[in-house]
């Protein structure tokens, strides 16, 4: 009875135009459940309540599908990045405050891989957008300015951070080119390791510590004077 009230509801909604929603939300709760692997066209369908031809018509191909869910999963880790920033208490002075905003956009990055790392996951994983032959990344290779789209809002996060250092004194000149690419390389390799490698094995004392270690190291490295 249940499931045929949530297949009802899901088609009801398809009526009104919310399908590709509907489609898109069950693969961010595939992806979560088993990251980028488990985002299949047809089961999300099957989750949302209706057939997969029902859902070809929204998605080519599961590669569709997953590019959206990649999209969203992104979104979700530039929203823990924030949140985890705007937490952090006021400092005496712009500098301080700046080098504490980016801290705290590092810990909100490998936070969100430890909390979900199935999404965390899905956020870098290869899809192909709509129309496309090859991966969306292809144009941009990590260490320029990326376009300004939801897919890169977390490496726009980290750019605006840095900016804000230099702006306020904190970071020397010229330390800045290149910065994002030190910054997110450590990061994204520690959340890595610890997840898919052999730092998941680590009591949560002993993970902390690691992390906030290698925070330090990343700021530390950003602010020395050259």
């Amino acid at each position: 009875m249940e499931n045929n009230r949530a297949n009802q509801g899901a088609k009801t909604g398809y009526h009104h135009g919310d399908l590709r929603n509907a489609l898109i939300t069950a693969g961010v709760d595939l992806a979560t459940d088993g990251g980028p692997a488990r985002v299949v066209l047809r089961e999300a369908a099957r989750r949302a309540g209706v057939s997969a031809t029902a859902a070809y018509r929204h998605f080519a191909g599961q590669g569709e599908l997953l590019f959206a869910v990649k999209i969203q999963a992104q979104q979700m880790l530039a929203d823990a990045m924030e949140r985890v920033a705007v937490a952090v208490p006021g400092a005496d002075g712009p500098g301080v405050t700046a080098e504490r905003r980016l801290a705290a956009i590092g810990r909100g990055y490998v936070g969100f891989a430890l909390e979900q790392p199935g999404l965390f996951r899905t956020a870098f994983s290869h899809s192909l957008p709509a129309g496309e032959g090859e991966g969306e990344d292809a144009g941009w290779g990590g260490v320029t300015p990326p376009a300004d789209s939801p897919q890169y809002r977390s490496y726009n996060l980290l750019t605006e951070a840095l900016d804000e250092l230099v702006a306020t004194g904190r970071m020397p000149a010229p330390n800045r080119p290149g910065a994002e690419a030190a910054a997110w390389s450590t990061a994204h390799g520690l959340a890595m390791l610890l997840i898919d490698g052999p730092m998941n094995r680590l009591p949560d004392a002993d993970r902390d510590a690691v992390i906030e270690r290698a925070i330090d190291t990343i700021v530390a490295g950003l602010l020395a004077p050259r």
